[in-house]
């Protein structure tokens, strides 16, 4: 009977249970045994490579006063030695997950990944601080290679939706780690070796990644035989770089500034354009049935609420910390931001199996939902307020956020169809790059507590209306 049970879940798609194992072995167990070393090993190359572009976006930031005297950069170029990487990463995430549908993933996760190592090389090299903008530039169109081919390679990994949804838990958690450690990490080297060495730790881990990561296959053959849409590529990339350009310069500089206006601009009638010709076109970039799906349009409105809450509160905490105590180093304020940040590192792999359980819909409502909790709770921060009501503010903020962001990606890998799961996760990265930048221009400006709370708690109510309004089947 257990070999007639065993052979009736063999037929159904169903792995074997331990009970099974018990009896007689199934056909494909023993393969199955012998496959999970190598899963394992992918995963840890998916995992490694994200961890890479995460990782690069704060390395940087703890060695700009030596970088500076180094280069004899200018006060206006500094800044943009660390936003060239993150405006032409969000710029081209788009773009880049469609080439993925249309090249084959693990072809550009291996470009990306050996352009990455070859580019940190030039960085560190770099003889002027406008080499070096231009080479942090070329690291971001290799970083938005990385991230949709990585979770399209992933959905692969993971036919299974209920191991796939707990895996995106594992890589965003452990992923993170790179975000987490930038600081910390690029404090060491430079200290040990000046700033040139936060772009050596890059080669490495890419080629390590590389080769853990032979065979990789998304699970399904290369759809990539159709023209690609030039003008739609095109314009996303326009619109989405100069959309990210004018949010960091808003936040930056200010929002009437000429700059901010005519970056704003060209986004707004780039993205009209894109639409226009998106209708016309025979292999748009955006594909129509992708994004007719309510479900994906609610993921895109999660993924610029949850980023807009989580990275704008990020760094208003991080500017008023250092303002409201002002005799502590930049060490003590780094170490009084650890309840935002360690959370990210642990509580996603506790979303992946609420997600695995529940459904994605209802753990991304609960995470902005604690974000409007989170935003009540930091306008009623004192600025004198001690230690533990500040870290309190921080937990709810990071738990929430560690909440939505990692059941959205999850969302995604499961709603969109296989042959456009790199589109999809491109989409879904671009939505919240642009969340995240119009948190830091928004929230991040704010003078007190009461208005930065007061706007977070307001846009994150406001998105779990949307949420709920646009899952609604048409």
């Amino acid at each position: 009977m257990t070999t007639t049970l065993r052979h009736a879940r063999s037929r159904r798609g169903h792995p074997a249970t331990d009970a099974d194992a018990r009896g007689t072995e199934a056909p494909g167990a023993e393969r199955s045994r012998t496959e999970r070393p190598r899963t394992a090993r992918h995963f840890t190359a998916l995992t490694l490579g994200n961890g890479l572009v995460l990782l690069d976006v704060s390395i940087l930031n703890v060695a700009l006063p030596d970088l500076a005297r180094d280069l004899h950069a200018s006060a206006a170029a500094l800044p943009w030695t660390v936003d060239a990487y993150t405006v032409v990463f969000a710029g081209l995430l788009l773009a880049s997950g469609a080439l993925a549908d249309r090249w084959g993933a693990p072809r550009v996760y291996r470009t990306a990944l050996a352009a990455f190592a070859a580019l940190s090389l030039l960085c560190a090299l770099a003889p002027s601080a406008g080499t070096l903008i231009a080479g942090r530039a070329l690291l971001g169109v290799a970083a938005a290679g990385l991230v949709p081919s990585s979770l399209a390679l992933l959905a692969g990994l993971y036919p299974d939706a209920a191991r796939r949804t707990r895996a995106i838990g594992a890589w965003a958690a452990l992923s993170s780690v790179g975000l987490v450690l930038g600081p910390l990490l690029g404090g060491v080297l430079t200290a040990a070796g000046g700033w040139r060495w936060v772009f050596l730790v890059n080669p490495p881990v890419a080629l390590a990644v590389l080769a853990a990561g032979r065979g990789l296959a998304t699970g399904r053959a290369v759809s990539g035989r159709s023209p690609l849409d030039r003008w739609g590529v095109g314009l996303s990339v326009l619109g989405l770089a100069a959309l990210s350009f004018g949010l960091i310069e808003a936040g930056t500089a200010g929002w009437l500034r000429l700059p901010t206006l005519a970056a704003l601009a060209v986004s707004v009638l780039s993205f009209l354009a894109l639409g226009r010709i998106e209708r016309r076109t025979a292999h748009p970039v955006l594909p129509p049935a992708l994004f007719a799906m309510a479900r994906l349009r609610a993921d895109l409105i999660g993924a610029v609420s949850a980023n807009f809450a989580f990275y704008g509160s990020f760094f208003f905490l991080a500017q008023r910390l250092a303002a409201w105590h002002p005799a502590e180093g930049p060490v003590r304020v780094g170490l009084s931001l650890l309840p935002m940040t360690l959370p990210i590192c642990f509580v996603p792999l506790v979303t992946g199996r609420l997600t695995a359980s529940f459904g994605a819909g209802p753990v991304v409502l609960a995470g902005l939902a604690g974000s409007v909790l989170g935003g009540l709770a930091l306008a009623s921060l004192d600025p004198h307020a001690g230690v533990p009501a500040v870290a309190g503010v921080q937990l709810l903020l990071a738990v929430s956020g560690a909440l939505a962001i990692p059941a959205l990606t999850a969302s995604v890998a499961v709603t969109a169809p296989r042959e456009l799961a790199g589109t999809a996760q491109g989409a879904l990265n671009a939505a919240r790059q642009s969340g995240s930048a119009l948190g830091v221009a928004v929230i991040g400006t704010l003078a007190t507590p009461g208005s930065a709370g007061a706007v977070l708690a307001a846009g994150a109510a406001l998105a779990v209306g949307l949420l709920i309004a646009a899952r609604r089947p048409n």
